[in-house]
């Protein structure tokens, strides 16, 4: 094509002007810069993505059935024997969790009262999680024990082998009670504390006594109700089939989550900041791109003789402004490529070595550097977008520039 061929020996062709040359340098290193932010912010956010998928809550099991409307499911202890049946269910339990107030040795603080069976360790990460006792909802004695956050352990300076006992209040759901004597109005029983568990996982560090699910029950008066039915996968079962074979039996009636459902909060707010930091970024890169305007602008400037010497030779304007268009492009697309190639060789450098380190205590951290992942895919967007604006740019300058 004539044109791209005039518009590639302007490009390369030593200016009359020096400040043509340098404000040309100064465009390509705008839209450089722009687009190597663009490529180092957008692989921070699927590092960090990355890093919350990779530590899912360890408390979650495989799948969890929940009630589509209301907080219990009623019946539970058949439904979760007939879950437990379905192919690919490796084991099914039922979970009470309910809001409680703890108290000890004078201190108090609101919890999450859990209730859970024997299977429950075995089937999470909770026993990796321990740092003080064990994990045990029965003491030593098989009186109730009880296994706390370490949120709660520290608010209430509760811990294991501790003398005085935990002691747990939850609001009378069934029956009726003298108004005169406010304390009717609660339930209460006393736990010792076996165990102490902390994780990385913010929500996971949440206030929470774990109890044995037959304790929970008595305290709350569900006999036959819980929270939620936890399911273990086999090893080799497809998640998806098992969740519509637990649709199909449940008619619909309750609302089956994977693990990324269970904690996908955290998930949807990375990936919301990653776009909006996008689009502040491209709206720098946008102006970042208007350089070129002075750029096209001190170019025809100093080619108006050879524009002259194209008409008489039979150029028509639109070839004109073609090859002015494609000038600009070719810088802006110059620019946002080599930006783009130097963010992905600092992106490759920062998963390999990590010299970009987080700030903080390291050995209270769950990673010491900055994590990154290099999309293909973020690659090709900041490209397409850098090539998209140096055109729409480009096509306007050159018709109001030649504009007769």
């Amino acid at each position: 094509m004539v044109s791209l061929r005039i518009a590639l020996r302007y490009l390369i062709s030593k200016k009359k002007y020096h400040a043509v040359n340098i404000i040309s340098l100064v465009s390509m290193a705008g839209v450089a810069v722009a687009a190597l932010a663009l490529v180092c912010v957008l692989s921070v956010f699927n590092g960090f993505s990355d890093m919350t998928y990779s530590q899912l809550s360890q408390l979650n099991p495989d799948l969890k059935v929940i009630p589509d409307k209301g907080t219990v499911i009623e019946q539970c202890d058949s439904l979760t024997e007939a879950l437990s049946m379905i192919p690919g269910v490796a084991a099914a339990m039922p979970v009470i969790q309910e809001q409680a107030l703890a108290l000890y040795d004078q201190k108090q603080v609101p919890v999450t009262l859990t209730g859970v069976t024997d299977g429950y360790a075995a089937t999470t990460g909770i026993r990796a999680m321990i740092i003080d006792g064990s994990f045990s909802t029965d003491n030593e004695y098989s009186e109730p024990a009880a296994v706390l956050s370490a949120s709660v352990a520290m608010s209430l300076e509760a811990f294991p082998n501790s003398i005085s006992p935990l002691t747990i209040y939850v609001p009378r759901r069934i029956g009726h009670y003298n108004p005169a004597i406010p304390m009717a109005a609660f339930r209460t029983d006393s736990f010792a504390i076996s165990g102490v568990y902390e994780s990385y996982y913010s929500d996971e560090n949440e206030a929470s006594v774990t109890v044995a699910l037959e304790y929970a029950r008595q305290l709350l008066d569900m006999p036959d109700q819980a929270s939620s039915i936890y399911i273990t996968l086999a090893p080799d079962a497809d998640s998806d089939a098992v969740m519509t074979a637990i649709k199909q039996m449940t008619q619909g009636k309750y609302r089956v989550l994977d693990r990324l459902n269970q904690t996908d909060t955290s998930l949807k707010m990375i990936s919301i900041e990653k776009w909006v930091t996008f689009l502040m970024l491209a709206f720098i890169l946008l102006i970042a791109s208007f350089n070129v305007i002075s750029t096209l602008s001190m170019l025809i400037i100093e080619k108006n003789s050879d524009t002259h010497i194209l008409r008489a030779m039979g150029a028509t304007t639109q070839m004109l402004r073609r090859i002015f268009m494609w000038q600009g492009w070719l810088i802006t697309v110059i620019g946002g490529i080599a930006g783009t190639l130097t963010g992905c060789l600092l992106c490759l450098a920062q998963q390999k070595w990590g010299f970009i380190k987080l700030n903080g205590d390291a050995s209270q951290l769950a990673i010491t550097s900055y994590p990154v992942r290099l999309d293909i895919a973020d690659v090709a967007l900041v490209i397409m977008l850098v090539a998209v604006l140096g055109w729409v740019i480009s096509v306007i300058t050159s018709r109001m520039a030649l504009r007769k």
